[in-house]
């Protein structure tokens, strides 16, 4: 079948049928939340597959395959989907189960696990700074060779794809100009990795020892070893061991960012039965088959069943250079079309194997979320999500297994919507770790708070690719300023005042805030039902902000007390903006205690507002009494009543100290107030006790002597 030729269809949850293109696709009743399907490539209206009232949904996402650190490009997908998820739970009040795979299996992990250990063999080794040289030259040199064969192959399908669009017909010139689009951006990946080698290469002539050697060309050097020797690996626990390193270091970096952990972690390694079984039956169904101890996926049998292959991604379908990174033996003499791909692997040399029908080997590479996924979700899912890169050919692939292992009940539509995260893009292409452009999220934290890097996204369209330059990052950190000094101008406003006894009549500039609040609270709903969109959501609240601003101004320059400033309506219009921050994860606070949780950026402890209030004013009156030159008595009476009034009512008893060092301790403001009482009482009768006293002496003075006592 032509790539052009395919059609995007999708089937609503109530079973009619959309064809892509159709201004049909976006009809629903009015306050449908609408999603941008990448079934269609269209924003269509949401319905979960329990029917339009339910509030159940199935969700599975792509989790991690844990061979490598984890980068910003990473931050994007994960955290634009916990963002997602909180909106449908917090806002949508949807009950979701959220399933998210760990791939512990896979090619990329064997060959990093496989590398790192030759690499660290080949330096435990007695060689000269000369031999590693010789060695390094020689690996990076044939890395050359291979990558400018691999430019030179994508240049090539550009021009053919060029040719292909010029003299393809109207209706077909969208669908390939997409592939023509691609392809380019492929050799923009690839001119920019031979540039790497050639820097590497030229960095490498100036080296002279081996710790510079191989800082410039340790890759390279893996890659040699691992060609030479790799089939000598065959201890199992040297995989099984980097997959563990890197979850963990994965579980730590999305709690760092704040990423709600999932209610189902499935890991490949724990379902190899069902992984096994899911093959038997795809095979047993007429589209798979056994070659030389692997098992194939069978294409062609699949669409003369009646399916289509390539739903998300049709015109990437059989071009090697638009699959995903990692989509190894894409040619190979083993499958029957160049669009079949691997179940079943059979076990190499070097590799870990499980036991299965058809030998030992290991899962392919898109097996494992078909089958998993199945197990715990079944035959009709309502929500699959990963980054844009993974549609071709991981979840077509997943996709298509997942029919023809449900082809006697008539499956036709695993997944209802497919949603999948723009690009992190930096320097004009997609951060990745085979182009070597990519800023880890651990060091990006060190820069950024999690706070800000989540600020970042919702700052973006989810579904579109997004750049990770100075300006998104100045925007980032100018929104962040804007809700700072937001909640802090309201705490400023309400703090102190009596809400019993101040004025709480209502003005004119109170109906109009809020007014302004209601609106704001429609448009923000209007926007989450538009695709969720957060950007507008965010510049919303802006104009929120900007409006109370501007009444809090009013008031101050008014200075009215029969007009002050009303704290009911600013802290409902603060506790709104922190409930949606809140539902973005961008804040951690109850909607009733409005602003960030931590000191620099709200309210924050009430206390501790105490204490701040009772220094500044205490500072005032020190400096007051110093500007008018007072007796140092009264600057000593300034001292005692903070101590005796303001700080007790914090709870906090201060002792003074023989050598002037005060000590404080906390306790119940009841208590120490008691304790002063008590005190106060003894005080003053031995005050009156010494009164009595010296009256006594002084009436014997004048019976004895005649005259007062001197």
């Amino acid at each position: 079948m032509s790539k052009a030729s395919i059609v995007r269809e999708w089937t609503r949850p109530d079973g009619s049928k959309c064809v892509g293109g159709s201004e049909d696709n976006a009809k629903a009743p009015p306050g449908s939340l609408m999603l941008y399907n990448s079934l269609l490539d269209e924003k269509v209206p949401f319905v979960p597959a329990s029917g339009p009232g339910s509030k159940s949904l199935s969700w599975y996402t792509c989790g991690p395959t844990v061979y490598d650190v984890l980068h910003m490009g990473h931050a994007r997908n994960y955290i634009t989907f916990d963002i997602i998820r909180r909106v449908l739970e917090d806002y949508f009040g949807y009950n979701i189960l959220y399933v998210m795979n760990v791939t512990d299996v896979d090619d990329k992990i064997i060959i990093r696990a496989r590398r790192n250990y030759l690499l660290a063999k080949y330096k435990e080794g007695k060689h000269t700074d000369a031999e590693v040289k010789a060695f390094a030259e020689k690996a990076v040199q044939n890395s050359f060779a291979k990558q400018r064969a691999k430019l030179a192959e994508a240049e090539a399908l550009v021009v053919a794809a060029k040719e292909e669009q010029e003299a393809a017909a109207a209706d077909k010139k969208g669908v390939l100009q997409r592939q023509l689009n691609e392809l380019e951006g492929a050799i923009k990946n690839e001119a920019h990795k031979l540039s790497q080698i050639q820097t590497a290469l030229r960095a490498l002539g100036q080296a002279g020892d081996s710790a510079t050697i191989y800082a410039v060309a340790s890759d390279f050097v893996a890659e040699e070893l691992d060609r030479d020797q790799g089939k000598s690996v065959t201890d199992s626990s040297i995989f099984k061991a980097h997959a563990a390193k890197y979850e963990a270091e994965f579980t730590q970096d999305m709690d760092s960012l704040g990423v709600r952990r999932p209610d189902v972690l499935t890991r490949v390694s724990e379902y190899m039965d069902e992984i096994v079984d899911y093959v038997k039956k795809i095979v047993d169904n007429g589209m798979a088959y056994k070659s030389n101890g692997s098992v194939y996926f069978d294409t062609t049998n699949f669409r003369a069943c009646g399916h289509n292959y390539g739903k998300l991604k049709p015109w990437a379908v059989g071009s090697s250079a638009l699959a995903a990174e990692g989509e190894s033996n894409f040619e190979t003499l083993e499958k029957r079309s160049n669009t079949d791909f691997a179940l079943w692997k059979a076990s190499k040399p070097g590799e870990p194997f499980w036991e299965s029908p058809w030998g030992q080997g290991r899962p392919g590479w898109h097996i494992e979320c078909s089958a998993m996924a199945s197990t715990l979700i079944g035959s009709r899912m309502d929500i699959h999500t990963g980054g844009d890169d993974l549609r071709f050919p991981h979840h077509d692939n997943e996709l298509a297994q997942a029919e023809a292992f449900y082809y006697n009940e008539g499956c036709h539509q695993w997944v209802n919507y497919f949603l999948h995260s723009g690009h992190l893009e930096i320097e004009g292409l997609k951060m990745s770790k085979s182009l070597k452009n990519f800023i880890t999220i651990r060091e990006a934290l060190k820069s950024f708070s999690a706070r800000q890097l989540r600020l970042l996204f919702v700052l973006q369209s989810w579904n579109k690719s997004m750049v990770y330059g100075e300006a998104s990052r100045a925007e980032m950190k100018a929104r962040e300023a804007q809700l700072k000094n937001f909640f802090q101008n309201i705490e400023v406003a309400v703090r102190g005042v009596d809400e019993i006894t101040s004025c709480a009549k209502w003005q004119a500039e109170e109906r109009d805030l809020s007014q302004k609040l209601q609106a704001v609270q429609n448009q923000v709903h209007e926007h989450l039902l538009d695709n969720l969109n957060t950007a507008a959501v965010m510049d919303t609240l802006s104009e929120l902000i900007k409006s109370t601003n501007i009444y809090l101004s009013k008031k101050r320059e008014s200075a009215s007390a029969a007009a002050p400033a009303q704290p009911f309506l600013l802290r409902k219009v603060a506790s709104y903006v922190t409930r949606m921050l809140s539902m973005f994860g961008i804040v951690d606070a109850s909607w009733d205690k409005p602003g960030f949780a931590d000191a620099a950026g709200g309210a924050g402890d009430a206390k501790g507002a105490g204490y701040l209030d009772a220094f500044a004013a205490f500072r005032d009156e020190v400096r007051s009494l110093a500007r008018t030159k007072a007796d140092p008595k009264e600057t000593m009476t300034a001292c005692d009543r903070v101590r005796d009034v303001a700080l007790v009512e914090l709870g906090v008893r201060l002792e003074d100290r023989p050598d002037c060092k005060a000590i404080w301790k906390l306790d119940d403001p009841a208590v120490i107030k008691a304790e002063q009482q008590e005190r106060a009482k003894t005080a003053s009768a031995a005050r009156s006790f010494i009164h009595g006293g010296v009256q006594s002496i002084l009436k014997w003075n004048r019976f004895v002597y005649g005259t007062p006592y001197q």
